[in-house]
């Protein structure tokens, strides 16, 4: 779901400029060179520091839900196995559904229970202050009931509120901003200025075909739905090319078509679908388990060329092995397709578009450069540049700090294929930073961070306390721990530090 919210804040004593945006990244105003490099696990992996904010920040939504409970609902727990008559009242982060149970107000939370719906739930387990359910029966839909218009939506964990009115899910993601702001952020709502914080939510101009990226999996044992279970399934029909199944690493859902990816994607994956299985080929996907077999992933990135506009595509084909005479018929097929530019063939890896048009625009519009040429802006997590790189021409010079060496590379290039020479790369793990780290460039007017999914690092956060830059524009994928860094920024690290003076936040 793309999509976008502002945030300004004044607090008293110290003025604070938020931004919270949703959109899919692939930026494209500029050309670029993409890295296909893995990033560092310490990057892209949620360790424990994750999981437990992941975990008091559902508690923090559900002790708001439940401030009104009787003394007499306090020790009730509803026991494992037990069905029960629910109502879904509003969704959570990652689009669970929050629901109470009747006379009690204890707090049960749904996958795929929607605002409105009343439904049968059996209890699966207790996690914290709250139950979780899982939905056997529907006695009546949700608001807003739309017919969800890919064919995988009931079973495919990628979208799991298609049925739900786009308008629905603006006004559910700008409840959980503001949830996230107050529990997690701990701006209060109680004073005067917080009512003028949130700024309406930006919505996407497109709401489907616009990711850049997809990935694919090819699997050894197709993932059927309930109804079809009793069908056998023999020889290649077991095979399957799709995205896993929720809730399993060793099962896949064959698709054949995606709304999230571009039409030629599309294009790509229906060609590759209707040839990969014959046995002629002598084509195996990977087995998880017994570790073998060939095709892994199939990975399909969309860009636009920069003179014409028009779509390009790479096709990266994961293998456990090096055999390129395998793939060649795969390859001769889709070579035929037009926007097919590149075709490539990874070996052993591990198990965009006018949204980022806005999204690019809001972070220049928070950076607030004068365009004189004489501010310094430092780019943290600056992946391929093409943020600093969008920013260079207003500013004096851009300093970016990423840990992909390939990145690096990628990001010099970018700067050359657009005539920037302002720009000065570094490649450098910033969890690992020391006191030496800013004595190689001057103090930034605007310093720009856009993070992984775990955040900032608490050595990064109190250099950027200490650095008392005028303007941080922090982008971020995850809205937990965006607010959790948001209130190490702004109030202060234990009190030790004096919290930043100006700040804008975007979440992808």
């Amino acid at each position: 779901m793309a999509m976008a919210a502002a945030i300004v804040a004044t607090m008293p004593a110290l003025k604070y400029l938020i931004r919270i945006t949703f959109t899919p990244p692939f930026p494209r105003k500029l050309q670029k060179f993409h890295s296909l490099a893995s990033l560092s696990p310490n990057f892209t992996q949620e360790g424990p520091q994750q999981q437990r904010l992941e975990q008091e920040q559902q508690n923090q939504l559900t002790n708001n839900n439940t401030t009104s409970r009787s003394s007499s609902s306090t020790s009730y727990f509803p026991k494992r196995g037990q069905t029960l008559e629910l109502v879904c009242e509003s969704l959570a982060f990652k689009g669970k559904g929050v629901c109470k149970v009747a006379g009690t107000g204890f707090v049960v939370m749904c996958d795929r229970a929607l605002p409105g719906e009343r439904f049968i739930g059996r209890v699966t387990r207790r996690k914290g202050s709250y139950a979780e359910v899982t939905k056997v029966e529907t006695i009546t839909p949700h608001w807003d009931l739309i017919d969800a218009p890919c064919e995988y939506a009931p079973y495919c964990g990628g979208c799991k509120t298609q049925n739900l009115s786009y308008e629905s899910q603006l006004r559910a993601k700008e409840q959980q901003v503001r949830e996230l702001t107050i529990h997690v952020g701990k701006f209060s709502d109680k004073v005067p200025e917080f009512c003028s914080i949130m700024k309406p939510i930006v919505p996407c101009v497109i709401q489907f075909h616009y990711r850049n990226k997809m990935e694919f999996s090819f699997g050894s044992k197709k993932w059927l739905p309930k109804e079809l279970l009793g069908e056998e399934q023999v020889g290649n029909e077991k095979y399957a090319l799709g995205l896993h199944a929720p809730g399993f690493f060793d099962k896949v859902l064959n698709v054949d078509k995606c709304l999230l990816q571009s039409e030629p994607a599309n294009t790509v994956l229906a060609a590759i679908q209707d040839c990969w299985r014959d046995s002629q080929f002598s084509l195996t996907p990977y087995d998880v388990h017994s570790h073998t077999g060939f095709l892994k992933h199939l990975m399909l990135r969309t860009g636009r060329n920069a003179e014409t506009g028009l779509p390009e595509l790479m096709v990266n084909f994961v293998t456990s092995s090096y055999k390129p005479e395998l793939l060649k018929p795969l390859v001769e097929k889709i070579s035929a397709i037009p926007e097919v530019v590149s075709i490539m063939n990874n070996v052993n890896t591990s198990v965009g578009n006018t949204s980022v048009e806005v999204l690019y625009k809001l972070i220049e519009d928070c950076a607030g450069l004068r365009g004189d040429g004489s501010q310094i802006v430092l780019d943290l997590f600056c992946g391929t540049g093409t943020i600093g790189l969008t920013l260079a021409r207003r500013a004096k010079h851009v300093y970016g700090y990423e840990v992909v060496p390939q990145a690096i590379s990628d990001a010099h290039r970018n700067a050359k294929l657009n005539r920037i020479s302002n720009a000065t790369f570094v490649q450098g793990d910033l969890n690992k930073i020391d006191e030496s780290f800013g004595n190689n460039f001057p103090k930034p007017d605007v310093v720009i961070s856009d993070p992984n999914r775990p955040g900032m690092h608490m050595k990064l956060l109190k250099f950027l306390i200490k650095l008392k830059a005028p303007r941080i524009v922090y982008v971020s994928c995850n809205p937990a721990t965006c607010a959790r860094d948001l209130d190490y920024l702004c109030h202060g690290v234990l009190s030790a530090e004096a919290p930043v003076r100006s700040l804008m936040f975007g979440i992808q």
